[in-house]
This record gives structure tokens, C-alpha cells and sequence, in this order.
């Protein structure tokens, strides 16, 4: 779109013809600009709940809506996974 086209009255689209996804991820991220997935681990050694929360979001393909979400889910998912094994054995050491 040319600047002569334009008037100054009109809303005039900052986007690239080009490449449309310009500017998609200029907004910072929800939880204090970390994530959901990095604030869940973290908040996750207090009430281990949200590393399931965060699994769940991570197998439901969350991260396709902000690919920068990716890696906190994954982490989260691996603490998940290692409390959940820490669990099974001492409960399983306890009751043998």
C-alpha cells in the first residue's frame, strides 16, 4: 500500500505484505512475562498440582498458539514426570 494512497484519516495496517506474521509475538508473555509453562514449574515446588496442569497443556498442543511456550511446558512436564516416579517409589518402599 503507497503512502499516497493512504489518507490521514484512515487506520493504515503496520504489517508486511510479505511475511504477515510480522509483530505476532511483540506482546510479552502471560505470568510476569515468562510463560505459563516456567511459572508452573516454578510455582510447581509449592503445590505440585500445576506440573500436571502444565502437562496437560503441553500433550494438548498449547504451545501452537505461542511457540515460546514450548520449553517451560516440556520442563514442566519433566518435573511431572520425575515427581511422579519419586512418589511411586517411596510409596512403594514405605508400604514393602
Amino acid at each position: 500500500m503507497d503512502t499516497a494512497e493512504q489518507r490521514k484519516d484512515k487506520y493504515a495496517p503496520s504489517r508486511d505484505a510479505e511475511n504477515p506474521l510480522l509483530g505476532k509475538f511483540d506482546k510479552p508473555l502471560p505470568c510476569f512475562g515468562c510463560g505459563i509453562g516456567w511459572f508452573s514449574l516454578l510455582l510447581g515446588f509449592v503445590c505440585p498440582f500445576m506440573w500436571y496442569y502444565a502437562t496437560i497443556l503441553y500433550f494438548g498442543n498449547y504451545y501452537q498458539r505461542d511457540p515460546r511456550e514450548r520449553a517451560g511446558l516440556a520442563a514442566s512436564a519433566i518435573a511431572a514426570l520425575v515427581f511422579t516416579t519419586a512418589a511411586v517409589i517411596t510409596v512403594a518402599v514405605i508400604v514393602l
